[in-house]
């Protein structure tokens, strides 16, 4: 892989409470707060936390995910010198409007992914379009840190060639996960999965400073277009017919209802012959009758 200088990625944090000053960590501190119980937190406030993030994102969180909403919103409570929940969350619900709902949802989103994650969906979406002259439009709604949508892109204009019309529109809830996957930069140890043959088509490798990182070419970067979307809000963006819409391992996290609210919405912006890729543990067979199973965890409409 070519050399390529790599510049880091900028971070940003919400905009605070009102009159309630964030906690600024040591320059040197660069590990996690360990669990420690330090902070009160009792039954009812893992309800509000339940109910704040349903509203939110559509996330339903089950009662022995407490451990895991203590660490991850315990971390937002301690950024403001907080030593209650409670206190936390009644500042969050007092501003609505407050930049810290945006932390609070990507404090409970999970961003578990890798470049070709499921493999054997790839050589399906590559026969969908193989032989095709006009644009082709694919959503990943649930792009995480930007693996899965450059995955997309890099079988698309292998399948179609370089000077084909192809376009991911990349999207997730989670804004600091989309600020990774817009920077395109990844560890080595994750790149180097890749074969060599993809690796220098579309990969620069990082020197100097950046030694150990790999950045995604500026070619294929072109071709991913990210937007934040929750797919449970009220309204969605203005969205193109798709050829393919990979929304893989985000449905386990929404209830039967608004599974079948997100399908229904989704077959208004699927071309005809369109396909649906879901997760490995995903089954929309019982939830909609507008889509029959074409192949493992592929879906195409009726």
């Amino acid at each position: 892989m070519a050399d390529g200088a790599m510049d880091a990625l900028p971070t940003r944090e919400p905009r605070p409470f009102a009159g309630t000053a964030p906690r600024r960590a040591p320059a040197n501190r660069v590990c996690s707060i360990a669990l420690v119980r330090d902070l009160e937190f009792d039954d009812h406030d893992l309800e509000r936390i339940c109910a704040l993030i349903y509203r939110r994102a559509g996330i339903v969180l089950a009662a022995h995910k407490r451990d895991m909403v203590y660490s991850r919103v315990g971390r937002r409570v301690r950024h403001y010198h907080l030593t209650r929940f409670s206190d936390y969350l009644a500042q969050l619900e007092d501003d609505p409007r407050s930049g810290e709902w945006e932390a609070f949802t990507n404090a409970l989103t999970t961003n578990l992914t890798s470049f070709f994650r499921e493999e054997h969906h790839f050589p399906l979406l590559a026969r969908h379009v193989a032989g095709r002259t006009g644009p082709v439009r694919v959503w990943c709604a649930a792009a995480s840190t930007g693996q899965e949508p450059y995955s997309i892109a890099m079988q698309l204009v292998e399948t179609l060639g370089d000077q084909a019309d192809v376009q991911v529109f990349a999207t997730d809830i989670d804004t600091q996960a989309l600020e990774v996957a817009m920077g395109g930069v990844y560890p080595m140890s994750q790149v180097e999965k890749l074969d060599e043959k993809r690796r220098k088509r579309f990969f620069q490798k990082g020197g100097g400073q950046r030694a150990g990182y790999a950045r995604v070419r500026p070619e294929l970067a072109a071709r991913v277009k990210f937007q934040p979307l929750n797919l449970v809000a009220g309204n969605w963006p203005k969205l193109d017919l798709f050829d393919a819409v990979f929304c893989r391992n985000v449905m386990i996290y929404f209830d039967a209802e608004t599974q079948a609210r997100i399908l229904k919405r989704f077959v208004l912006h699927m071309q005809p012959d369109a396909l649906l890729f879901a997760g490995h543990s995903e089954n929309f067979t019982y939830i909609s009758d507008q889509f029959r199973l074409r192949g493992q965890t592929v879906y195409t409409l009726r």
